[in-house]
């Protein structure tokens, strides 16, 4: 038999007979690391113990220490040992997929009867007798027709499809967990002692359609999450339950700011105390615009299907489009329209109207453009992800030489946004080419090279995210963490070549020849929409002052307060601050906690104390206390504590 040479981290080889196993490679290096190996990195590859090597490789071995291939292991036999403990209570219930997800995995069963939640308490206790039976895990490689004969003499339909479904060419891995068997990818622990028998939980119960496909029967999807230990396992659900308190979903009815409805999917209904958070967000955008040098514009919403094929998005983004057909007076055929998905064209029209000379660039053209775009009712969340959206969308029109000094100062104005609305951290991605992409490779290597060299011009740090650019040029992707340390995209910044050459942009250069510009695509906020819902579960729905929807609540003690409640909001009106006055016959404790559940930032009392001496007891969002003060130095203080923090600097 040949044999291989296997390179260890620190650089050293080892020679073995070709076949060896990770596993046999691990006892080799030392007895006590083969009882804690757990999987291996075979040329970067994650090698299941049991398969064997046959050519020259890398090898690293994992351990439990190893958070990566410990956590995608854990998860991986959780799902088979949940599969396995779902069969085993119910032997009638058939099997399809069970994938890991973020923090989990999930696993899709056909069962006549509805899991309800007091089965998920009975399918863990199971799971954590199969734990602790400690059954070995079994690797082999099957022919299609032993796999498939298997799975028709036990009546798993699904797993003969998913046979099919797989290329002639690839190996048909079978796991065995103990007596119980599935077909899977790999890799897997050991035995299923291996999983932390207090490191899982699980979640939910929800539908799904198999493959996807609504044509398809409906199965029961059980999720499930899993750390490496209990302490972990805690934090997760502690997390869980602090992202339920801030769901933006929640906070919007609370606090009447927007709904939505079945008869407009993935479309927001805003209410007066939501339309007034988005305006003052717009605002402020347009101020910080304005100083920029930025020019806004407005495009239309409804743009024939020529300008879409011109710009190339017919081809590469028509499944994510509305598309619109009228009948034109005297054609013989519909014209075919559509609702637009993105406003760059549309700017680019606006720029091709006259000539253009260098001395005319950088030209910054921004639009609070609406947008519409097809997204699956399943990937619908709230308001975060919709079908129809304004985008904070801006385009530069520049030359190759303004691309860095653009970056920088686009980098710089993105940075001041994020801090005035309370996100001091963000980090970025740099997304480079995709595999449907329009323009040459050397268009990219150009784009993807000078963007490149701006962003580290800029001083920025970025980490690769390979293949995730757009379609028609590289990205640099901001990305804000917010108070519970969850990740949102957000910005962007990218480079384009290939759009201005399509449309035929140009400018006249120095020397008197047509030049085409680079056009550079930038959002801040990404959509006013997404934006808003961030806002809402940074903050618990507790706006900044000069965000809120109702700044000042004036709540009276007793009835003959009133008439010097309503002195007090003509005083604040003429001041702009956006006020409710609730002279209602209920207790003050009452109305206390009620505009408190509103998330009102200030709430006023007043009663015979303040109507005699002209004060205010002032009580703030979240804070017991009570601080009494001059009507007049209350109207000052909230003055200046109401401005944007663009004005306020």
């Amino acid at each position: 038999m040949s044999r291989i040479t296997l390179t260890l981290p620190d650089g050293s080889n080892r020679h073995y007979k070709s076949g060896i196993t990770p596993n046999q490679v691990a006892s080799d290096i030392a007895p006590s690391l083969g009882k804690k190996a757990i999987s291996a990195w075979v040329n970067e590859t994650h090698w299941d113990l049991q398969w064997p090597i046959t050519e020259n490789s890398t090898i690293a071995i994992n351990t439990m220490k190893d958070d990566k291939p410990a956590l995608e292991l854990i998860r991986h036999d959780l799902a088979h040992i949940m599969a396995r403990a779902v069969q085993t209570i119910w032997p009638s219930v058939k099997v399809t997929i069970g994938p890991i997800i973020k923090d989990g995995w999930y696993y899709d069963f056909d069962r006549a009867e509805p899991f309800t939640p007091e089965d998920l308490d009975v399918i863990e206790k199971k799971m954590r007798e199969i734990i602790n039976l400690r059954d070995l895990v079994k690797t082999e490689i099957w022919t299609r027709d032993h796999a498939i004969k298997h799975y028709e003499d036990n009546g798993e339909s699904y797993k003969v499809e998913l046979i099919e479904a797989i290329p002639g060419d690839e190996p048909l891995r079978m796991y065995w967990h103990g007596d119980w068997q599935d077909l899977c990818r790999g890799p897997h622990l050991q035995h299923t002692g291996m999983v932390p028998a207090d490191g899982f939980k699980l979640m939910s119960i929800a539908g799904a359609y198999w493959r996807g496909n609504s044509d398809n029967k409906m199965l029961q999807r059980i999720y499930g999450v899993a750390f490496a230990n209990k302490e972990n396992l805690k934090k997760h659900l502690l997390f869980l339950e602090e992202a339920q308190k801030r769901d933006h979903r929640k906070l919007g009815k609370e606090m009447s700011l927007f709904h939505m409805q079945e008869e407009a999917p993935g479309m927001i209904f805003w209410h007066p105390n939501g339309w007034t958070i988005y305006r003052k967000l717009q605002e402020y955008m347009q101020r910080k615009l304005d100083r920029s040098s930025y020019l806004e514009v407005k495009t239309p919403q409804v743009v024939d299907r020529k300008l879409w094929e011109a710009s190339g998005h017919w081809d590469k983004y028509q499944e994510n489009m509305f598309i619109v057909e009228v009948d034109e007076d005297g054609a013989r055929e519909k014209r075919t329209n559509a609702l637009k998905p993105m406003n760059c064209p549309c700017h680019v029209q606006i720029y091709n109207q006259g000539l253009k000379s260098y001395r005319d660039l950088p030209l910054r053209m921004a639009e609070f453009g609406s947008c519409h775009r097809y997204e699956p009712s399943g990937a619908m969340h709230g308001i975060m992800r919709v079908r129809g959206f304004v985008q904070d969308d801006a385009h530069i029109f520049c030359t190759e030489s303004q691309i860095e000094s653009e970056t920088k100062e686009f980098i710089s104005l993105l940075s001041q946004v994020y801090r005035d609305l309370g996100f001091e951290k963000f980090h970025i991605k740099f997304s480079d080419r995709p595999e449907k992409r329009s323009g040459d490779d050397s268009v990219w290597d150009k784009a993807e090279s000078a963007l490149l060299q701006a962003t580290e011009a800029a001083n920025c740090q970025y980490e690769l995210n390979p293949g995730e650019g757009a379609f028609y040029g590289p990205k640099l992707e901001f990305v804000l963490t917010d108070a519970i340390g969850r990740e949102w995209q957000c910005g962007t910044l990218q480079v384009d070549f290939v759009l201005p050459e399509r449309l035929d942009a140009h400018y006249v250069n120095e020397n008197g020849a047509k030049q085409r510009p680079v056009l550079l695509h930038r959002a801040i906020l990404g959509s006013f929409e997404r934006f808003i819902g961030i806002l809402l579960e940074e903050n618990s729905g507790k706006m900044p002052l000069w965000l809120a929807p109702q700044q000042v609540a004036i709540a009276s003690i007793i009835t003959d307060a009133n008439e010097y409640i309503d002195e007090i909001c003509k005083k604040l009106f003429k001041e702009d601050i956006r006020i409710v006055s609730d002279k209602r016959n209920e207790k003050i404790g009452y109305k206390i906690r009620e505009h408190s559940l509103a998330k009102v930032p200030i709430i006023l009392a007043v009663g015979e104390q303040e109507v005699t001496n002209q004060t205010v007891a002032i009580r703030r969002l979240g804070d017991k206390k009570t601080e009494i003060m001059p009507l007049e130095d209350f109207i000052k203080l909230i003055k200046k504590e109401a401005q944007p923090p663009d004005l306020s600097q």
